[in-house]
């Protein structure tokens, strides 16, 4: 096996979405990669706006929320 750090991008790439493709077949594959492409936008300038203002507690508190079944 290639180690990762010597590894091209191309080669990365082909093998990185081999797994995919075979559990998911080329129709699989093509809807995967249409749903996970990067999009636009600036997700750091966006987190700053969402975060703002909020203190670790508030962030720990709403995580911890999710994992709790709804009533």
């Amino acid at each position: 096996m290639t180690p990762l750090d010597t590894m091209s991008d191309e080669a990365f790439e082909r093998r990185a979405l081999a797994v995919p493709q075979r559990e998911l077949g080329l129709d699989g594959l093509a809807r995967f990669l249409r749903l996970y492409r990067s999009g636009s936008g600036d997700y750091t300038r966006d987190r700053h706006r969402w975060l703002e203002g909020a203190t670790l507690q508030e962030i720990v508190a709403e995580v911890e929320g999710r994992d709790k079944p709804a009533a």
